[in-house]
């Protein structure tokens, strides 16, 4: 256990959508790390800021960055699931010197020749149908059978927090995952980084995860048994624990 005076900084970035530190950060808080939990312009209100408004993964990762500045944050272990993987690794690249290790769950640095249509169909349903149009679809894709059958309430909270989201801002960031391509990124990682990826996951699927691990060199690839999209939910200590080896490999963040 770290001491308290030993406190290491770690920010983890959220999936469109969801809160999935929710889970994670009481288990990684209990070892005395100072947890900065980042959510997106895409959780923007209807009107307010980022409302509609087209994105970028390096524009959410300079916020990042002007957060951090503003927190005094000089360098972190910065991790993120789904969406929030692309930003974590995007602030990786254009960030290195702020970078002491790099957390990617359930992601991928590109989604594929046919994503700008897939991600386009997605963001419209969001909008002709609103969110609640997306539920069934979204949490069969979270969760595995067997997690849904015994946590019904985290489950619902869940989606309780998908369903407030601003649609319009929410199929920004639909729009903008089907535009990124990141794949660049990969050979310029140079610090510890472990990849993630539930074993059921068929949102970002364990061949992406593949593909980060051998595109990072030095990187470690961790397969979670019985999880699908949403490890963090599903499995947070496994999460924290992979997190934490990459703080002893730096803990100097």
């Amino acid at each position: 256990m770290l001491e308290p005076k030993k406190t290491v900084k770690v920010e983890f970035v959220n999936d469109k959508g969801v809160d999935t530190q929710e889970v994670v950060t009481p288990v990684m808080g209990q070892k005395f790390y100072k947890i900065l939990n980042a959510k997106a312009r895409h959780k923007a209100i209807p009107g307010g800021r980022g409302s509609g408004k087209s994105y970028s993964v390096a524009q959410f990762a300079d916020d990042l960055a002007d957060l951090m500045s503003e927190l005094r944050w000089e360098k972190a272990l910065v991790a993120g699931a789904s969406m929030g993987g692309c930003v974590a690794l995007s602030f990786a690249e254009r960030h290195p010197q702020r970078t002491v290790a790099l957390g990617l769950i359930d992601t991928t640095a590109w989604y594929g020749e046919e994503a700008p249509a897939q991600w386009e169909e997605r963001a419209r349903k969001a909008l002709e149908g609103r969110l609640d149009s997306l539920v069934d679809f979204q949490v069969t894709r979270w969760f595995s059978d067997a997690f849904r059958a015994a946590q019904p309430q985290l489950v619902a909270a869940a989606v309780a927090v998908f369903l407030r989201n601003d649609p319009q801002s929410y199929a920004a960031s639909c729009r903008m995952l089907g535009a990124a391509d990141l794949r660049r990124a990969l050979g310029a990682i140079r610090v510890p980084t472990a990849v993630l990826v539930g074993e059921e996951d068929y949102a970002t699927p364990v061949a992406m995860a593949q593909a980060l691990h051998e595109g990072i060199h030095g990187s470690t690839l961790a397969v979670l048994k019985r999880a699908r999209h949403l490890t963090p939910l599903e499995k947070p200590d496994e999460i924290a624990a992979e997190l934490g080896k990459l703080l002893k490999m730096n803990p100097g963040a």
